[in-house]
């Protein structure tokens, strides 16, 4: 006899209160096996992979890509007959499911979340997904998802780009393993002979006004909150400094040579993150954090390093766990890994937690300089602006240099104006003539 049950949308362990479904990796009537891979949603925090702790045949997907659905709330209902060999629906409706034990509809991490059942909210446009069955009651004939139940398997990017260029994922074969859509496939749809249209429910575009509307929501939504929480929690300060580099840059192309960085990126960056490093040691204020509930300064005696990174959902900040303990080169190992994973927007929640100092490029977008905001939770973020050739006097005679620009913003409540000043004058130094290093 089937035995049905309902797979709830866990918290992925980060506290969070409802999520963006994303994309199905499955179907009604698909057979699944024990953890396997069934759904992709967006969190606050990123993007996360969930996978089905049954084996089964899949019967029902009750939300559709792009609905926002609170945490322990039924998406899935599965028949896990002992069997493996179940119908996807099931054949009479006198047919009587085995209810699952309770424990069996928590969410799969953070029992202590909202109950299943809560409502959700769709995005502007989308039909409104059935109320999940009760489990107890007879189940009835298997609904169809829009288009046949068939969800387009593609990551988060490619379908940004399907929607910027007008192609409808659902008139696509995807060209990769498992059918999974790919650019290339959505670039030669667009350059084909008849593009799709765009569809107005899917981009927010509305012809007559020629707006585009796009809900405010997951990382964009997580980021605005934490920003805007941080400029009126924490007394902002800047500085700037403006330093020559070209000793630095001297350095990076001598150990791009050397075997022991060979197949190594080192980038400005990895100099820069090394330098705060070993900054922070001299100036461990800003290293600090403000605990309003407490009402104590706490001091960390760690440097979880975080690096802001653009990614297609929005700016990211994931951390290098104890970078002070790393060497240049692991560092920009380090650094490569985390901006890898950040650009294709698998980077994890765990990821993005308990840093102690930020890092913001901006050099990379040919900005040279900027007033960053300081993430919540930490007390200081130095933004790195490009380098550029720029006249410059050395010994009394102007000669063309590698010239880079520094902004530090630093929470006024820990870091007074003299350790602020000093931590960036010290980061200065380091990037000016690295070889300051072995005096620290």
């Amino acid at each position: 006899m089937p035995e049905y049950k309902q797979f709830p949308l866990s918290d992925t362990a980060e506290g969070l209160t409802e999520a963006d479904i994303l994309a199905w990796r499955v179907k009604p009537g698909d057979t699944v096996t024990v953890n396997q891979i069934v759904v992709e949603v967006e969190t606050a925090k990123a993007a996360v992979e969930l996978p089905i702790p049954w084996a089964g045949v899949v019967t029902e997907l009750h939300v559709e890509p792009g609905q926002t659905v609170e945490v322990g709330t039924p998406i899935l209902t599965m028949d896990v007959d002992p069997d493996g060999k179940a119908a996807p629906a099931p054949a009479a409706a006198s047919a009587e499911p085995a209810a699952p034990a309770e424990e069996e509809m928590k969410p799969l991490v953070g029992y202590g979340s909202k109950a299943a059942g809560t409502t959700r909210r769709a995005r502007k446009g989308a039909t409104p997904a059935p109320a999940p069955a009760a489990v107890a009651a007879a189940p009835a004939p298997v609904a169809e998802t829009p288009r046949g139940g068939y969800v387009p398997l593609a990551k988060p990017p490619v379908r940004k780009l399907a929607k910027d260029l007008g192609v409808d994922l659902h008139s696509l074969t995807g060209s990769a393993d498992g059918g999974v859509i790919t650019r290339d496939d959505v670039h030669r749809a667009a350059n084909g002979s008849a593009a799709p249209a765009v569809s107005t429910v899917d981009s927010g575009y509305d012809p007559a006004t020629r707006e585009r509307r796009v809900p405010i929501k997951g990382v964009r939504k997580a980021t605005a909150a934490a920003m805007v929480q941080s400029a009126y929690t924490a007394p902002h300060v800047t500085e700037f400094l403006t330093i020559d580099v070209t000793p630095m840059m001297e350095l990076r192309e001598k150990l791009k040579k050397s075997r022991e960085f060979s197949g190594v990126k080192l980038t400005p960056l990895a100099f820069a993150a090394k330098a705060v490093c070993l900054a922070a040691k001299r100036t461990p204020d800003v290293n600090a954090v403000w605990d309003e509930a407490a009402q104590e300064i706490v001091y960390k005696d760690y440097v979880h390093l975080g690096i802001a990174a653009a990614t297609p959902r929005g700016l990211v900040v994931p951390k290098i766990r104890d970078a002070d303990s790393l060497s240049l080169k692991e560092l920009a190992v380090a650094l490569t890994e985390l901006t890898d994973v950040a650009r294709e927007g698998k980077t994890t929640p765990a990821a993005m937690l308990g840093g102690t100092f930020t890092i913001t490029n901006v050099g990379v977008f040919g900005v040279d300089t900027g007033t960053p905001i300081i993430n919540p939770g930490e007390s200081a973020i130095l933004a790195v602006g490009a380098i550029r050739d720029t006249p410059w006097v050395v010994d009394g005679e102007i000669k063309v240099r590698k010239v880079m620009q520094l902004s530090l913003s630093f929470d006024h409540r820990v870091v007074d104006g003299q350790q602020g000043s000093e931590f960036l004058a010290d980061v200065g130094a380091l990037l000016a003539d690295p070889a300051v290093a072995i005096t620290y």
